[in-house]
């Protein structure tokens, strides 16, 4: 394999190799300061609006420093889109994630380790590996950089467990300089961000929120049949756009119901595998289909820019959650619509996942309870389906569940992995000896989240 790394032209002023690599003559507003910044070796916290620039204030250092830049990132679909658009500017990048075989992983990582890569993207499931981990420890990393990085913190609107693996996968590493980015995240959320990184003296950049041309509306609507519509007028007024519901079973409906009246769509969800998923991505980024209906799990990174309508058919959850996802129209800079379709009874979803994100303490330790005795004293792990082990606790809510082994590996105590043959992860106790009588469980800090989730639902309906 050709050492595209080494043969890569390391041009130190970042105004000429922004031009050179990136064939951009200017900086966006903020982007320059948070260069700084890394290029002096700070750890960096950078808040950026959506389309504002922020991939490149990391993709642009990886080609200035000596090294390999890591950047963790949350989703697939992400990533192949970062990666397909930087090697075609002959940037030598590539990804490592769940949709790599072993063997393959294995080559990446040797290449890595041989220093023909620039920038890796990273999943954050891959940090459960310790051998992953050790496998790191042979790379000259330059800078780690964690993507969309309020999905560390548990105040934030799409927390993700994986990502609290990133501050002990930091320390084994010997805490390379560091950087994270967003484009929401509220002043609890920014100090979650910077105490789970332990970022040291870090510059942290809070950059407007203003994106003036996008046309923000909240329509009232009655019934289904209204926001169907709706949505129609909208796609053959404005042609390219993303339509967000609130579950997977919304997205079949809505897609069932759009195709029914004559609109040519894609659809997008978590329940779909990995190849379907990415081709209704691909034919989205090369313009095959101009709509596409999808969960939140769609969008995060994804740079179509001229996508000009975004219509919620289902409340968010918060108002940064809106905001984000409201945020990836209009990224031409172009006049963009962005239409929440409102109607009062939908908030009954939204309560739902609340309810699922806030297990009790009860349901917190009799998870752990059923685990322990399932694991029994091999302690060799369980791969046992979140809807068996609701019903053998009696919980109706599997979100419930979930929440409650999340919780309970970032208490320290248990821990998920990969089990070969299985489709479910595994999960084992971490203390084997530690019966449910012995754990503690902060009923405070539980009731608080709750709370605030509730809060930021309130100030969306309000």
């Amino acid at each position: 394999m050709t050492n595209l790394a080494a043969d890569t032209q390391l041009i130190r002023d970042p105004l000429e190799a922004l031009e050179h690599h990136f064939g951009f003559g200017e900086f966006l507003p903020g982007q320059e300061t948070v260069l700084s910044a890394l290029l002096s070796g700070q750890d960096t916290l950078a808040v950026m609006p959506t389309g504002g620039g922020k991939s490149l204030c990391y993709q642009l250092p990886a080609m200035i420093m000596e090294g390999v830049t890591l950047v963790v990132s949350p989703l697939i679909a992400l990533m192949k889109d970062q990666v397909d658009g930087l090697q075609r500017k002959g940037i030598p990048a590539t990804m490592i994630n769940s949709t790599l075989s072993p063997a393959e992983q294995s080559d990446r990582l040797r290449d890595l380790a041989e220093g023909r890569f620039k920038l890796v993207y990273i999943a954050p499931e891959r940090f459960r590996s310790s051998q992953f981990i050790r496998a790191l420890k042979q790379v000259p990393i330059a800078l780690f950089a964690v993507d969309e990085a309020h999905c560390l913190s548990q105040w934030g609107h799409d927390f993700r467990p994986d990502y609290i693996r990133l501050s002990e996968a930091l320390e084994e590493l010997d805490h390379p300089q560091t950087a994270a980015f967003t484009a929401t995240a509220t002043p609890v959320v920014r100090q979650d961000i910077l105490d789970v990184l332990k970022l040291r003296d870090p510059f942290v950049s809070i950059s407007g929120f203003e994106r003036p041309n996008l046309s923000l509306r909240v329509l009232h609507c009655e019934d289904h049949r209204t926001k169907y519509n709706r949505l129609k007028s909208l796609i053959e007024s404005q042609r390219t756009g993303i339509v967000y519901c609130s579950t997977r079973k919304r997205v079949e409906e809505v897609s069932a119901s759009l195709s029914g009246m004559g609109v040519k769509l894609v659809a997008y969800h978590g329940g779909m595998d990995d190849k379907d998923r990415e081709w209704a991505q691909n034919v989205f980024l090369d313009r095959s289909y101009d709509v596409v209906v999808a969960t939140n799990a769609f969008g995060m990174g994804i740079d179509r820019p001229d996508v000009r309508f975004v219509a919620h058919f289902d409340i968010p959850g918060s108002i940064e959650a809106y905001y984000q996802e409201a945020g990836r129209a209009g990224r031409d800079g172009e006049p963009a619509v962005c239409e929440l379709l409102f109607n009062y009874a939908d908030t009954r979803t939204q309560e739902f996942f609340i309810d699922g994100s806030n297990p009790t303490p009860e349901v917190i330790l009799d998870t752990y309870t059923a685990l322990y005795h399932l694991c029994g004293a091999s302690n060799e792990g369980v791969a046992i389906p979140i809807r068996d082990l609701a019903d053998q606790i009696n919980v109706k809510n599997t979100m419930q569940v979930s929440s409650a082994i999340s919780h309970l590996v970032r208490s320290g105590y248990l821990e998920r992995f990969e089990m070969p043959g299985e489709r479910a992860r595994g999960t084992r106790l971490i203390d084997p000896e530690l019966k449910d009588t012995d754990l503690t469980i902060n009923s405070e800090s539980l009731h608080e989240k709750e709370r605030r989730d509730r809060e930021k639902l309130d100030a969306m309906i309000k």
